[in-house]
């Protein structure tokens, strides 16, 4: 106000000197503000980590596993205000081929709290359209619900334009017809590249997801598309951290144009045509300058299996510069050689990988594994409730350990959608940290093993 009040006075001069200065020192204080807030959860980890999602709010209770009503999932993550989703019912949430889309800040989702077997949502899954959301130990299984070929396409989560302070933790994700787990964003809002990067989805952490089994010739319109996570266009500030990405086609994951961020100690299992990309697509960028794309990729494992055709770890389309780092992966073919190129590329385009030679700075809270340690960490602590994992997720983890499983096109070929009891058990506020949704005991119920 006083600049534009007095545009030509000799403080308005001197403030407009020292402006960007200033800006420099206020973003470092929030910056550090955030670095001390308390963490989203014991072990949240990234740009996201200190995020408080619902904390302090509202305590929803899930007594109903109907899709939408009294004491719903829906109704509790449509609900305005900060708030905590707790469940007093396990069992299975058959969404009827929708997606609910989460539009309210302030969310804090603890599927954890469920009753053994814990909360599987089916055909369906969540879109996030809002910043300050976390999302813990669910299973969501889209499939293809029956639909005729090329009907249509759903993501198992996915967030959106402005989506930020986001965590996607401990879920199982499969079967989806669009992507598994996806950061989607809007290309180009706003003049600059710098507004670009500010409007898309940032700050987000992907950390401990089974990211599986997307369908490939199933109902999505353009035909093949088993894909494990896209990264949009000037999605940034992304950490793709301790995941299981096994038996996608395509995108374990992908980056688009001017996409930033780590992709760190993942395990990939038995992709097909490509594992890590990144794809800036000119015709999506006319009348744009190219965005440089960032990757830094450090201690994952590439495994090959039997769906998986001639590749590199990672590969550059398009035609877009990609700016990559790379540290100790492992990558080797279906009898243990390591035969596989680090980086490849599908482009004729005269896009460069440059190569970064200075390890930039880890992520907040990141504790970088020797990649000859990751399979046995992510298998072990990988997917929705790793202490007590359901019939899917363990033929899951098996098929990895033992090398076996395949590209599928339906969820039918792997035993359909799972039928599971319902289950009920009151939350007890007094049993749980209602700061971080961790159980005071330090340890979550094991429960009865699933038969």
């Amino acid at each position: 106000m006083f600049l534009t009040a007095f545009p030509h006075s000799a403080a308005s001069r001197r403030l407009r000197r020292f402006l960007p200065a200033l800006l420099l020192v206020m973003a470092a204080c929030v910056a550090q503000a955030a670095e001390t807030s308390p963490l989203a959860f014991p072990g949240a980890q990234g740009w996201a980590a200190h995020t408080p999602g619902g904390r302090g709010g509202k305590i929803l209770r899930v007594t109903t596993l109907a899709a939408e009503g009294p004491g719903s999932f829906k109704e509790a993550i449509t609900a305005k205000g900060p708030r905590t989703v707790v469940f007093e019912v396990g069992g299975v949430i058959d969404l009827g081929m929708k997606e609910l889309r989460i539009s309210e800040p302030y969310l804090t989702i603890a599927g954890q709290t469920a009753p053994a077997p814990g909360i599987t949502l089916i055909k369906g899954g969540l879109t996030i359209a809002a910043h300050d959301v976390v999302v813990r130990h669910l299973r969501i299984r889209p499939g293809d619900g029956g639909l005729p070929k090329r009907s249509g396409d759903i993501d198992a989560i996915s967030t959106v334009r402005g989506a930020r302070d986001v965590i996607v933790d401990h879920c199982t994700l499969t079967w989806a017809t669009d992507e598994n787990l996806s950061a989607s964003s809007t290309r180009f809002h706003g003049e600059s590249e710098a507004d670009w990067m500010a409007n898309a989805s940032r700050r987000i952490t992907f950390s401990n997801n089974i990211i599986s089994e997307g369908l490939a010739n199933s109902i999505h319109a353009k035909g093949e598309h088993s894909k494990g996570s896209l990264i949009h266009d000037h999605v940034n500030d992304i950490l793709i951290v301790g995941n299981l990405y096994a038996h996608n086609y395509e995108r374990s994951p992908l980056f688009k144009g001017g996409a930033r961020g780590h992709v760190i100690n993942n395990l990939i299992y038995n992709p097909g045509q490509r594992a890590i990309h990144y794809n800036l697509i000119a015709e999506e960028w006319l009348g744009h300058p190219y965005s440089r794309g960032a990757m830094v990729v450090r201690g994952n494992v590439l495994r090959a299996g039997r769906s998986t055709e001639p590749l590199a770890f990672v590969m550059l389309g398009g035609s877009g510069d990609l700016d990559l780092y790379m540290q100790d992966n492992l990558m080797v073919d279906r009898i243990g050689k390591p035969t596989i190129e680090s980086t490849g590329r599908y482009s004729t385009a005269p896009a460069r990988i440059n190569v970064v030679k200075a390890a930039p700075a880890l992520p907040f809270g990141v504790a970088l594994l020797p990649a000859a340690q990751v399979q046995d960490a992510v298998i072990a602590t990988a997917g929705a409730t790793p202490w007590n994992r359901d019939a899917h997720d363990r033929r899951l983890v098996a098929d990895v350990i033992e090398g076996r499983g395949e590209i599928i096109d339906s969820q039918e070929q792997v035993g359909g959608y799972p039928k599971l009891a319902e289950t009920r058990k009151p939350f007890v506020e007094a049993e749980w940290n209602l700061d971080t949704m961790e159980p005071k005991s330090g340890q979550y119920p094991r429960g009865e093993p699933l038969r």
